[in-house]
Formats: structure tokens, C-alpha cells, sequence
């Protein structure tokens, strides 16, 4: 089978055959669009300017009133996840079918994690979903033998490995988002010619698409001047109103985002079984965050509709149970922690200073692929 590449012994299998094999084995209701869940965008919008419209007050609260809006902080920091990932499906599927309507959505969504949509469809849908865990995937671990840059330091510094510092660790969870986004955002607007070398992975997008991606940056600029503007600077108001809800949303997106890829190997092939990591997660997370820690079964169908991932599970133990990487999630961020964080190679991770040698975790008891019967 053409698709099915020998490569250092390891056998892999493309998403697109993952995605013909289990295709029949589905519903044709599950890549339905799902209406509900734009509501569930737009009430999580809803949610954010009312906790600002709250927070514009709390210079009129007694001090010790104060903590009694930290629960509000907690579901404006939900409210910033279910933005992203609530938009992450919107982008993926046709659920809006106008293209100005879908935008303008997209648009304000992401506004507060700083993301131009057009920028988000170019390195998410494009470059991460088609290059996944490759030389060429902007969402990758740095190589350890690339220049020990800006990009690369930060990384270091932040992500969660066996050299991390909890201090900076905590910090890196609330502000590694912002770091990703703006290693691309400068990349692409001040040169887009494939060349940078402090994303983990460059990449070009067109000259319409990158005047798209400065002006939706103009109005999030705007967007965030305005809550500042509306919450008076004031300390208090942007800490609990602004600030702790970003950085408690921006954690939590970074939990899975670490996890999601980061323990893999690399792959020359997008085989999603081997290059992603589905996790195991109380179900309140799931029903909360569209199932996202059904990551691989993401992968394998980018456009499913998120219910039906339990489904596209069920037959992955069924059939490649020996090849898909089902982890629990306190297994996969332990994991992370005892394993340093750089690709000396494909199946190979070492430090900063490249004196460690780690074989990717997951590598070992990988097998050759049967391709599942549907007949």
C-alpha cells in the first residue's frame, strides 16, 4: 500500500488512510455542522463582557469583598478556553457558511487570546494539521541543533520538562500562549519569507492573507485598548477582570497544547497514532471543552463534529489499541517533567545543552500497522 512508508524500521500510516479505513465506520450525522455550539461560543462571550461589566465596579468594594469575585475570574478564564477551542471547531467545520459572518465571529472570539483568525486558519488548519510533528510544523519542540535564539530560550524556559523551574514553569503556562502567537504574528507580518529562524518551524502566508491577518490584529489592538479603557487602568480591576482570567484561560489551553504533541516523535508521515496524544480527562473537561482531549481522533477527522469522538475512539481500541497513544492526563504532564524537551532526532529528546539522551516515551512499543477490514 502506497501510503504505508518504511522508515527506519517503523512503519506509519497518513491520516488520509485512518480517515478512509474508519470513514465508513460512522455515522453520516457526525460531520453534520452543530448550531449549538456557536451558542455556546457566543454565551461564553457573553460571559466575558458581563465579568467586565462586574469587575468595572470593584473600586467600590471593601477590600475584603475582593476575593468573592475570584470564582467570576475562574469562569471568565474557562470562558477564554471554550473561546479557543469553541472557534478551533467553528474554523475546522461549516457551521457558518457566510464568509464575512464566519470571520467576524472567528474575529471577536479570538480577540482576546490575540489571534488573527486568518492567521490561526493559516499555522493551525494548514501548516500544523497537514505537517503534523514534521520538519515543517510550527507547533513542534525545537531541534536541538537550531540557533539557541529568542524563540528557543523562551521555549526552554517555559515549557514543562526535566529542566524546568516550577517558578517559570507557572509563568510559562500563563504566557506561553502569547509567546507562540507572537513568534508567528512577527514571523509572517515583518517577513513572511520562510526563513525565521525563531518559530520552531517558519512559514509563508499570501500577500491578501497577510494584509487580512494586519488588520484583524488592528481591531484586537482596539479590542484590548477598550477593556483597559473601560476598567480605567485601575489595578484591582484589570488584575481580577482582565489579567487573572487570561492567565487562568491561557493555563489551561497551554495543559493540552504541551500535551497534545510535545511527548511524540517526530514523523515523516502525518500518522496521527503515533505524532498526537489523546488524553484521559474527567468528563466534566470534556463536556466543558468540546472533547479536545480527544486530540488524535481530531486529527484523523479535523472536521467531525466533536460529540462523535468518543466514537472515532471506540474503534481506534478496537483496532489499533497497540498504536494509539491513550494517556491519562496526569501520566502525560508527569512525563513531560521527566523527559527534556528538545528532537536531538526523530525518536530522541535532550536538553539545552544537548548532554542528555532520551528516548521519546512512546516510541517503544509502537508495532507495524494492520489496516483495519471495514467489509
Amino acid at each position: 500500500m502506497s501510503s504505508r512508508i518504511n522508515c527506519q524500521e517503523k512503519y506509519f500510516i497518513s491520516q488520509a488512510e485512518y480517515a478512509k479505513q474508519i470513514r465508513p465506520l460512522l455515522p453520516s450525522e457526525a460531520f453534520n455542522p452543530n448550531i449549538n455550539k456557536l451558542w455556546i461560543l457566543l454565551i461564553n462571550l457573553a460571559i466575558l463582557i458581563l465579568g467586565w461589566g462586574i469587575a468595572d465596579y470593584l473600586d467600590q468594594w471593601r477590600w475584603y469583598f475582593l476575593p468573592l469575585y475570584l470564582p467570576f475570574s475562574l469562569i471568565m478564564g474557562n470562558s477564554v478556553i471554550v473561546l479557543l477551542f469553541s472557534t478551533h471547531d467553528l474554523l475546522h467545520s461549516k457551521t457558518i457558511k457566510n464568509p464575512f459572518l464566519r470571520k467576524t465571529i472567528s474575529l471577536f472570539s479570538l480577540a482576546i487570546l490575540w489571534m488573527p483568525p486568518t492567521l490561526w486558519h493559516a499555522v493551525h488548519n494548514r501548516e500544523h494539521h497537514n505537517k503534523t510533528n514534521s520538519l515543517a510544523d510550527p507547533d513542534r519542540n525545537y531541534l536541538f541543533k537550531q540557533p539557541k535564539n529568542w524563540g528557543k530560550w523562551i521555549q526552554n524556559l517555559f515549557v514543562p520538562s526535566v529542566e524546568v523551574h516550577p517558578i517559570w514553569l507557572i509563568i510559562g503556562n500563563a504566557h506561553a500562549w502569547g509567546v507562540h502567537t507572537f513568534r508567528n504574528l512577527t514571523s509572517v507580518l515583518f517577513f513572511n519569507n520562510g526563513l525565521t529562524q525563531y518559530p520552531p518551524a517558519s512559514f509563508q502566508v499570501s500577500s491578501k492573507e497577510r494584509k487580512a491577518i494586519a488588520l484583524e490584529l488592528v481591531v484586537i489592538i482596539v479590542f484590548h485598548l477598550s477593556v483597559l479603557i473601560y476598567l480605567d487602568f485601575h489595578p484591582i480591576k484589570l488584575l481580577l477582570g482582565y489579567f487573572l482570567p487570561v492567565w487562568i484561560g491561557y493555563s489551561g489551553i497551554m495543559f493540552y497544547i504541551y500535551t497534545n504533541h510535545m511527548l511524540c516523535r517526530m514523523t515523516p508521515v502525518n500518522d496521527p497514532l503515533v505524532n498526537s496524544i489523546s488524553l484521559r480527562v474527567p468528563k466534566i473537561f470534556d463536556l466543558l471543552h468540546f472533547n479536545f482531549s480527544y486530540h488524535t481522533e481530531h486529527h484523523i477527522f479535523p472536521n467531525l463534529n466533536s460529540d462523535y469522538y468518543p466514537v472515532v475512539q471506540d474503534i481506534l481500541l478496537t483496532h489499533y489499541k497497540d498504536r494509539f497513544n491513550l494517556i491519562e492526563a496526569q501520566k502525560a504532564w508527569s512525563l513531560m517533567l521527566e523527559t527534556p524537551r528538545h528532537y536531538k532526532d526523530e525518536e530522541t529528546f535532550t536538553d539545552w545543552s544537548g548532554t542528555k539522551s532520551v528516548p521519546c516515551p512512546l516510541s517503544a512499543e509502537k508495532t507495524s500497522p494492520k489496516i483495519v477490514s471495514t467489509k
